[in-house]
């Protein structure tokens, strides 16, 4: 992972370069369906329940272009895991890649979370699947511990909570139609669900991972 001032240096870098893309990746927490009260306070009159048990939930990824200000939401109502992430770039690239042509590097923002660290044995196998099925070179750009709240697409999250405070998220189909009105400066997102369900706890046998590590670069300062 990186230093705040080295990813500084790495996000600006990426940002000059009409080559690169680069990308803030993060999940936020689990909402739960049904008639239960998201906080804050509603000028609709609505009746939540008492107690918010229940077992449904849909859980949103956010993927933001900050050179463009652009936000994408991938729902599940599964886990979000290496196989759903490297699930939804794939349908983020197949839909766009045509508009970033000129691109051959994309640089991802994340904080270093257990699905998508550089050790999680599945997460590089599907990275470099992804890149080598789109001739990409892939830069994971990790946040440092306890400072994730840096990665761009963390604002994006504070003005959704805002959005639907107060409102009963009852359907999924609520959950993704309130997603879809909220504004990031003056744009909406554009939302999907993935309906795959997805493993947890899937990873490589070592013989398999010392392959994958013969076609990645590791910083030998930074470590993993």
């Amino acid at each position: 992972m990186l230093s705040l001032k080295k990813i500084k240096q790495v996000n600006e870098d990426a940002d000059k370069q009409t080559d690169v893309l680069r990308l803030s990746l993060d999940a936020k927490d689990k909402v739960k369906i049904g008639q239960f009260s998201q906080g804050g306070k509603s000028y609709a009159k609505v009746k939540a329940l008492d107690h918010d048990f229940g077992n449904d939930f849909i859980t949103p990824q956010g993927l933001f272009i900050p050179k463009l200000d652009e936000v994408q939401m991938y729902f599940t109502s599964s886990s979000i895991t290496a196989n759903f992430i490297g699930d939804m770039l794939i349908q983020f690239w197949i839909k766009n890649q045509y508009r970033f042509s000129n691109v051959n590097k994309i640089v991802l923002n994340q904080y270093n979370g257990p699905e998508c660290k550089s050790t999680r044995t599945q997460f590089i196998k599907r990275m470099c699947e992804f890149s080598g099925r789109y001739d990409l070179n892939i830069y994971l750009a990790y946040y440092p511990p306890y400072h994730s709240k840096y990665n761009p697409i963390e604002r994006v999250w504070g003005i959704l909570e805002q959005h639907w405070n107060g409102s009963i998220l009852d359907t999924v189909d609520s959950v993704l139609k309130y997603a879809q009105s909220m504004k990031w400066k003056g744009k909406y997102p554009e939302i999907h669900l993935i309906d795959n369900k997805y493993q947890t706890g899937i990873k490589l046998d070592k013989r398999t991972m010392d392959a994958y590590e013969k076609i990645i670069e590791r910083d030998k300062e930074l470590g993993k």
